[in-house]
């Protein structure tokens, strides 16, 4: 079989998902032919109009006429805002699938904040590429609950949708505690002091105003903490709360680390606190729970689904629940421990391979059926 896999421009994410399958399918598929197809990249922080311009160009005609023009067998379209896609493969009937991470822009416009220069221009174009996926062969949802949306707001039958989970890359382990012992040692931070990590962007569907407010409350109560912020740094409006409430000796930003520095991180910390308001997935939550460092997460959107009994599930409106989460975890040693067992169990279900075999077998029952 010759499968032609559609790269998004590049994008930290969704590159984690493409070179994870393409591996695995690689592994449980050795026979068949993976060609991949990626269109030209640009500079997203650049705010030149003629750059996104030619960002639009290449994104709506350059790059479709260039998968058009491919022979495979399958197409797989892997980011929704690529399903304009669809639209071209199905003048020459070739079947397409596309996998759908998540549709939060409907939720949550503000997700798009400060990343686009023409909103209105960039939400109309976002529109018609994902309702693309109504006129694929098959869509993959990474969770029930990015399923059950595709269905609600896109009308896309449940028959169509296949619900595969995203995996985590094997390098994401656990540390030698010496190791672990270093990189605290390096960071000034004392064996009492409870750390807490959060990684990723700072949308405001990240929820990361709530968590400042539970570190305030554990702050208060006299808790050995530290915060540290991952990824996108603080906003103004956050800054100002750290300030107002004199939380800065608490509270750490470690900025965008390398890889090995994240997994030192997520080794290092003792709870990853990860309370979004709306996930297609959670990414982070698997990486962290690899590295035997326990969760507490939102009892809502696909956050249940990815930690199963593994972890805390709290409400995420509730800064009192997540202080209280973290409260239970630092007195609680036992529980402590059972949760990291759990956690180092629960990610075995969550491997590259296995998410490969069932994209393997979607792409083989589109197949049989067409024929």
């Amino acid at each position: 079989m010759r499968v032609a896999i559609a790269r998004t421009m590049a994008e930290f994410s969704i590159d984690v998902y493409t070179n994870g399958l393409i591996s695995g399918l690689r592994a449980v598929r050795p026979d068949w032919e993976i060609i991949e197809l990626a269109p030209r990249s640009f500079d997203r922080s650049s705010s030149s109009f003629s750059l996104r311009v030619r960002k639009y160009y290449e994104r709506f005609w350059c790059y479709p006429r260039k998968v058009k023009q491919q022979t495979a067998d399958i197409f797989h379209i892997i980011e929704p805002c690529d399903a304009h896609l669809v639209y071209w493969l199905k003048q020459t009937g070739q079947p397409a699938i596309v996998t759908c991470h998540d549709l939060i822009n409907f939720f949550h416009r503000d997700n798009l904040q400060g990343s686009v220069q023409l909103p209105l221009i960039s939400r109309s174009a976002w529109l018609y590429a994902v309702k693309g996926m109504k006129y694929a062969d098959r869509v993959i949802a990474v969770s029930h609950a990015t399923a059950k949306d595709t269905t609600r707001i896109l009308d896309i039958e449940p028959a169509r949708i296949s619900v595969i989970p995203n995996a985590v890359e094997a390098i994401f382990r656990p540390l030698p505690k010496v190791e672990v012992e270093s990189f605290r040692d390096r960071q000034e931070i004392r064996a009492e002091t409870f750390c807490l990590l959060n990684v990723g962007v700072n949308h405001p569907r990240k929820n990361i105003s709530t968590i400042l407010q539970a570190v305030a409350i554990l702050v208060q109560k006299g808790l050995p903490i530290q915060f540290w912020k991952v990824g996108a740094d603080f906003t103004n409006e956050q800054k100002d709360f750290i300030q107002t409430h004199n939380l800065s000796q608490w509270i750490k930003y470690f900025g965008k680390p390398k890889k090995s520095t994240l997994i030192q991180l997520y080794n290092a910390a003792d709870v990853l606190v990860a309370p979004s308001l709306h996930e297609g997935f959670g990414i982070t939550i698997l990486e962290a729970m690899a590295c035997g460092t326990p969760v507490i997460t939102s009892n809502i959107s696909a956050m249940p689904e990815v930690v199963g009994d593994a972890g805390i599930l709290v409400n995420p409106n509730s800064a009192t629940e997540i202080a209280d989460a973290v409260m239970h975890l630092h007195k609680d040693s036992i529980y402590y421990k059972e949760l990291i067992d759990k956690s180092l169990n629960r990610v075995k279900l969550f491997t590259w391979k296995k998410t490969a075999e069932q994209v393997a077998q979607v792409y083989e029952q589109l197949l049989t059926r067409r024929k």
